[in-house]
């Protein structure tokens, strides 16, 4: 997938989500990939480069 179908899709994904709720559980659902995102980032971040990193996660 290129770089312009990804954010098509993020942005469908995203609308499709908003459609079905309301203003308060937007909010909150908006918290929570925020902090899914940053948290995956810092995962991302904190590997070590060889493939030990899975025991990280145990």
């Amino acid at each position: 997938m290129n770089p312009c179908e990804l954010t098509a899709a993020v942005t469908a994904i995203a609308n499709a989500i908003a459609a079905s709720l309301n203003d308060s559980e937007l909010e909150v659902a908006a918290a929570v990939f925020t902090q899914l995102g940053d948290t995956l980032a810092t995962i991302a971040v904190s590997r070590p480069s060889s493939d030990t990193s899975a025991k990280y996660l145990q």
